[in-house]
């Protein structure tokens, strides 16, 4: 299928045509994977499109720039702006938005610092990561082979191009064994998260998420996830995880950007719960969508309307 291009691709300051946006093939970046990234999501609203959690997800875009020492000359709020004036450019109800810090042409060694920091944002529609149906009966995953690397080879609090090397062969040997993804253990052999996926499981009646600490991704959607368990009042914390602990959870669940909240219905062929997607998921996942599709009152913040400045969006956490 080809990729859903759209018109405009921020760049720099700057629109231009989709297909203007282009690399040296000797840019730093292709051989040393020096690129930081965000993925974010835009639903439709009855007020129109809306970013959901715009600024948390572009902090964390400059955080990541920050730790490989890439200096951004683009401030928060114009980098939040950049994301709405796209989305209005392109004329789209919804969409998947990937804005790209990257060292561009300029050093062939591995130093980097002759290297230029460029930024791009590029939106397209999108629709469900792990298809539509995984959202109500849930997907089966594997635990990967591939371990995430320790926290001080690769920083994971960084969402880092390079770092998704490591997500590719967790990705592609979940696929080629038949199952819709993997999950990651960390060097300690404990639960990290998925490919490209935040993990929580449902152990009597407690809602458990690895910590940092476990080389997993400090999420948006996780951080959004333990903000609604705590309006509910489901117990929320972030505990090591044992892998056997998977296999005797009630519920486990994914959640990130891309895949939402979307339940698991089995790991290694073993069934979870009663094999499809139990209540604490459901009341979760329902939330979620009220608040990110404007079917309810967004108490959080959580929304940044096209049709309004980036000043709309929640402040900083």
């Amino acid at each position: 299928m080809p990729f859903p291009k759209t018109d405009k691709i921020w760049h720099n300051g700057k629109f231009i045509d989709w297909d203007d946006a282009k690399l040296h093939v000797m840019s730093h970046v292709v051989s040393y994977g020096s690129a930081v990234f965000e993925g974010i999501r835009a639903y439709e609203t009855p007020q129109g499109p809306a970013i959901f959690r715009n600024r948390e997800h572009m902090q964390r875009l400059l955080n990541s720039a920050y730790i490989y020492r890439m200096a951004v000359k683009f401030p928060l709020d114009e980098l939040c702006e950049a994301n709405l004036e796209l989305i209005r450019l392109n004329k789209l109800k919804s969409c998947y938005m990937r804005p790209i810090i990257l060292r561009g042409y300029g050093s062939g060694g591995v130093d980097p610092h002759a290297a230029p920091i460029e930024v791009y944002i590029g939106c397209w529609e999108w629709g469900r990561y792990l298809g539509d149906e995984a959202l109500k009966s849930g997907v089966d995953v594997c635990v990967s082979s591939w371990n995430r690397p320790a926290p001080n080879t690769l920083p994971q609090m960084s969402k880092a191009a390079a770092n998704y090397m490591n997500s590719q062969l967790i990705r592609m040997e979940a696929t080629a064994n038949g199952y819709a993804e993997g999950i990651a253990l960390d060097v300690n052999g404990y639960v990290s998260e998925g490919s490209g996926e935040n993990i929580f499981i449902v152990h009597n009646g407690n809602v458990i998420t690895p910590p940092f600490t476990c080389s997993a991704l400090p999420g948006i959607t996780r951080d959004s996830v333990i903000t609604i368990c705590r309006e509910f009042d489901i117990p929320v914390a972030e505990k090591i995880i044992p892998r056997e602990m998977l296999y005797i959870a009630d519920e486990v669940f994914f959640c990130g950007t891309a895949v939402e909240v979307t339940p698991i219905r089995s790991i290694d062929r073993i069934k979870i719960g009663n094999g499809s997607r139990g209540p604490v998921t459901k009341r979760i996942q329902d939330e979620y969508f009220a608040i990110a599709k404007g079917a309810k009152p967004d108490p959080y913040g959580w929304l940044s309307y096209a049709t309004a400045s980036a000043g709309a969006g929640a402040a900083v956490r």
